[in-house]
């Protein structure tokens, strides 16, 4: 919708009110008043003539015949330009509408602040007539009112507040906008200073397209000094003023394209600067802290960017994005209108092809009846031949099943025949493993009796030295009588405790003895048993034949080694040998 566009609804408004009767005609003089305001307002030249001609009276009485529309279009919109005051124009077409159709009197807010709301209301409007605003817009405008007003909105805080005519439709007019807000229903305990201050923030962006204003420093052209200013960011420009009253204006910053701002080191002493170059000069900018520093270089960026991209002011764009929003729902909720017709339609037609096929099922059944019949009797005569067949069957079963249970007992006998050699194998498998443990055991005794015996040689040679080391001392010297006396009580107690230690490496070597032909037996026991079960497997299968161990007596072994004296020889070298070393020790 452009620009003409917009500026219908407040006419539309006017001429409404101008309606009295309700029927979509205004008289003549009304329309002339009308048309003559409007140029007026908009700087266009009036030409009466041309409203002569185009309105003429008709038989019944003094009404537009030919509509206002097509004069409206052709002699006053086509013939805008940008130049004349939208709120002065506004503000006309409101003062011919409010005092019909609302009272301000009964209202939070004043007639001032009621005539702004109804500008935001033709601002969000839908572009049907008659004018009405619809649930988004109305959400979307208390939550821009509250975010203004510094509180939060919720659905909920007007929920008693009921649509009047328009409920079903989920939609306000100008006038129950204006009512919905001056009465606060949509807040409880309302101020009416901060409503009013609310209201206006919102008319200043969605109605005078005011972005961003505040104070600032500005650094000048000519003297270089810096000035505090009121600066006022709109789409396409950032004004400069004196003071918030924005009377006097000491100038504007054109903002296109190819602008550009950009941050500024702090220098001179001024801080949170930045710079807007344009492309005849250059302005730089005080802000008063950081955070407003950088709200305003985003959002001078955000107007450059928009200018780039051929988009007009921010809210402007999210109101037509809404609107598509709104449209693409309804076409979309028309085409599921339309499928659920098709669906519906295509249902009716599978209920018609479902009924014919329930009496032709129907039809079915009574011939399946008649060919049911018949085949029971052709049944009743298969029966009979079954019958004898099943028989010849049952005997032939019986034989079969005793032929299997033969089988059966065989199998069994199979079964248990292999269980009980394997249980033979198994305990042929533990006879082996004694027999092999048995042969660990002896041969750990043998080395152990080895060690034994080596160990009373060390110490038979250790009791020799000592005697031959006594009769060289006797030899060399019989003046240490005295001292040789005690060396040999010394030597004697010595030889007593070896002799002590050779009765204990005796006992020690009579019991491996003794462990020594336990372990014997042992094996021997093994070695009986391996050959009791080897010749019960043998006789059970006649094909296994066991090497029997042969009978092992155990070796002797002294100190001159294993074997290398009879038993006789043997103790008369330990006598002899006992013998001569108690005549050492007597002398």
């Amino acid at each position: 919708m452009g620009f003409p566009d917009e500026l219908l609804k407040p006419i539309w408004h006017a001429f409404t009110a101008l309606d009295t009767d309700n029927r979509g005609k205004v008289s003549k003089s009304q329309l002339k008043v009308l048309s003559y305001n409007l140029c007026t307002v908009m700087k266009i030249p009036h030409d009466p003539v041309a409203l002569e001609e185009h309105f003429k009276d008709d038989d019944k009485g003094p009404l537009s015949n030919q509509g206002y529309m097509p004069y409206l279009s052709r002699f006053i919109l086509d013939k805008v330009q940008d130049d004349f005051d939208v709120v002065e124009f506004n503000k006309m077409c409101w003062t011919l509408c409010y005092k019909k159709n609302i009272c301000t009197r009964n209202l939070l807010i004043s007639d001032e602040t009621a005539f702004k709301v109804w500008c935001i209301f033709n601002f969000l409007s839908e572009d049907q007539y008659p004018l009405v605003i619809v649930a988004e817009e109305i959400e979307y405008f208390l939550c821009k009112l509250s975010e203004a007003m510094g509180c939060g909105w919720s659905e909920e805080n007007f929920q008693g507040y009921n649509l009047q005519q328009n409920t079903k439709k989920n939609c306000l007019t100008a006038w129950e906008l204006i009512e919905l807000v001056g009465m606060g229903y949509f807040r409880q305990s309302m101020n009416r200073q901060i409503l009013s201050m609310g209201i206006n923030e919102v008319y200043q962006e969605l109605i005078l397209d005011v972005l961003k204003q505040g104070y600032m420093m500005k650094k000048g052209h000519k003297r270089k000094n810096w000035t505090e200013r009121w600066f006022v960011l709109r789409p396409k420009s950032l004004s400069y003023y004196i003071g918030e009253d924005l009377v006097e204006n000491k100038g504007d910053i054109t903002l296109d394209q190819n602008c550009c701002v950009e941050s500024l080191p702090d220098r001179d002493g001024k801080k949170c600067l930045f710079i807007i170059k344009c492309t005849d000069k250059s302005f730089e900018i005080s802000a008063s802290d950081k955070k407003k520093k950088h709200e305003w270089i985003q959002a001078i960026q955000t107007c450059i960017q928009m200018l780039r991209l051929g988009l007009s002011s921010p809210h402007r764009e999210s109101r037509r994005r809404r609107r598509e929003l709104r449209q693409r729902q309804q076409s979309g909720e028309v085409d599921l209108v339309e499928r659920m017709k098709q669906l519906q339609t295509a249902n009716e037609s599978k209920q018609r092809q479902l009924e014919i096929m329930r009496e032709k099922m129907e039809e079915a059944a009574a011939k399946a009846a008649l060919e049911g019949q018949r085949r029971e009797k052709t049944q009743l005569d298969l029966q009979d031949r079954y019958r004898l067949d099943l028989e010849r069957e049952k005997m032939a079963r019986q034989q079969m099943e005793e032929e299997v249970a033969q089988k059966s007992n065989e199998l069994e006998q199979y079964l248990q025949r292999v269980r009980e050699l394997e249980e033979m194998y198994h305990q042929l498998e533990e006879a082996l493993d004694d027999e092999r443990q048995a042969k660990q055991d002896e041969e750990t005794m043998r080395k152990l009796q080895a060690r034994l015996l080596e160990e009373e040689a060390s110490k038979r040679a250790e009791l020799e030295q000592i005697h031959f080391q006594q009769q060289r001392a006797l030899s060399e010297t019989e003046t240490r009588n005295q001292e040789l006396v005690a060396e040999r009580l010394d030597k004697e107690r010595d030889l007593q405790a070896a002799m002590l230690q050779l009765e204990r490496l005796e006992r020690e070597r009579q019991g491996a003895m003794v462990q020594y032909e336990e372990v014997s037996r042992k094996l021997e026991r093994a070695a009986k048993k391996t050959k009791t079960w080897k010749d019960k497997v043998a006789k059970h299968e006649g094909l296994v034949g066991l090497i029997q161990p042969g009978h092992k007596t155990p070796q002797k072994i002294t100190n001159w080694g294993p074997a290398s004296f009879t038993d006789a020889e043997l103790e008369i070298r330990k006598k002899g040998t006992y013998g001569a070393f108690l005549r050492a020790s007597i002398v």
